[in-house]
């Protein structure tokens, strides 16, 4: 019933804002398959979405590429719309103000209000064409522009043993989203061009089930790294956004997402933690499972995964969710002296000018949603993630490969 009420709701909405934006149109064109053009697609685009999001069969793995691009074509087409009913309600505010001052000001008493103009329909349109081509941009190009990240973080506390060690993060990969080969190859190769140390993967390597990830198991399997690959889980590996048969079912499908990568020669920390070794010195490296503020699931527990640990130990910590940082780990007495996140993707949209301008709405919902941070001497990364997942594409906020120099820091006296 709920979602009865919802998908009425929202077509209703929907309609409302096509047949307001649809103004702009009718003031520039006359045209008859112009207008049969707009509402033809408007009117597809619509009965695809409710038919794909409510299709009998396909709730077990909800955000399939075919969901994927029907979504993204309608962000193509709404978002836009939404630009141009605000200069068309603005314009409609001063068309009634003129014609209340002509009704109650004007010695005539007649209520005139004037007809549309031609420069704000072409303004609207104008402005509404920037997202509507990088929306398309993000969906052709956008989700497969890789871009290799590098940063050299300096500790005071870093083993000597260490100086120099190459991390390499990748995160959110959502294997259920990927439809080229080629280009997810690509990526792949990429992250072992970068000879790091070890390569470490922060969660979300399905959208929702085990299946999605089996085509893929054979080249992520080819990742490599002298110390080896290592992973956590994110909030999707668990399973918990789709219906399943049972509760037992469930529970097969996170078995079988962790022997997956097991069998790929990943070394899944589940609240656990490994050491690494060089030259009689050692670091730590700290897995927990997902852990996130608000309804997200909060598997993690530092506590457990830190059996062992001495306060002294140099600290590697993975953790999907970065307001998990916010929240414990930052201000924590035993001195993470680094974490690694994903889970934000940056929204997959957004502005970033190295050195002037860093933005993207996600940031009005996570404090730390992109890069590094610093506080109390502790660093943070929050990788925007390798796939994407919901917009089949990415806008400003690219897909991301990480790689971090630790250095010792030094002193010149």
């Amino acid at each position: 019933m709920k979602s009865m009420t919802f998908w009425i709701l929202f077509i209703i909405i929907y309609l409302l804002i096509d047949v307001y934006a649809f103004q702009a149109v009718k003031t520039l064109s006359n045209n008859l398959w112009i207008y049969i053009l707009y509402f033809g697609i408007s009117i597809f685009v619509l009965v695809s979405l409710v038919y794909i999001f409510n299709s009998g069969g396909s709730s077990r793995i909800m955000l399939s590429p075919p969901r994927n691009y029907i979504f993204g074509v309608f962000l193509v087409i709404f978002l836009p719309k939404l630009l141009i009913i605000i200069f068309m309600f603005g314009e409609d505010i001063l068309r009634i103000f003129i014609g209340l001052f002509s009704k109650f000001l004007l010695s005539e008493g007649n209520f005139y209000m004037p007809s549309r103009r031609k420069f704000v329909s072409t303004l609207a349109l104008g402005i509404a064409a920037i997202p509507f081509t990088s929306l398309i941009y993000g969906i052709f190009k956008g989700r497969y522009n890789y871009k290799v990240l590098k940063y050299e973080l300096e500790f005071d506390d870093l083993p000597d043993a260490f100086d120099g060690y190459t991390i390499t993060q990748i995160s959110d990969i959502h294997s259920g989203s990927f439809d080229n080969v080629e280009e997810i190859t690509y990526a792949v190769n990429l992250v072992n061009q970068q000879q790091s140390d070890v390569i470490l993967f922060t969660g979300d390597l399905v959208n929702n089930v085990v299946e999605e990830m089996r085509e893929w198991k054979s080249l992520f399997s080819t990742l490599k790294a002298k110390d080896g690959v290592f992973s956590i889980l994110g909030n999707h590996d668990y399973g918990d956004y789709i219906q399943w048969e049972s509760k037992e079912e469930k529970n097969k499908n996170l078995s079988d997402l962790i022997k997956l990568q097991a069998d790929m020669g990943w070394d899944l920390l589940l609240n656990e933690h490994r050491f690494i070794e060089k030259n009689n010195d050692r670091i730590v490296l700290i897995g927990v499972e997902n852990w996130g503020e608000g309804r997200f699931k909060k598997a993690g527990d530092l506590d457990k995964a830190c059996q062992g640990i001495t306060l002294n130990d140099f600290k590697i910590l993975m953790s999907h969710d970065p307001s998990h940082w916010k929240a414990q780990i930052k201000m924590d007495d035993r001195n993470f002296q680094l974490t690694l996140s994903g889970h934000t993707h940056g929204m997959q949209f957004g502005i970033e000018i190295p050195g002037w301008i860093k933005w993207s709405p996600i940031k009005h919902r996570y404090e730390n949603w992109a890069g590094i941070y610093k506080e109390f001497g502790r660093y943070l990364n929050v990788n925007r993630g390798l796939g994407f997942i919901g917009y089949p594409g990415r806008v400003g906020i690219w897909p991301e490969i990480t790689v971090i120099k630790l250095k010792k820091r030094t002193y010149i006296s």
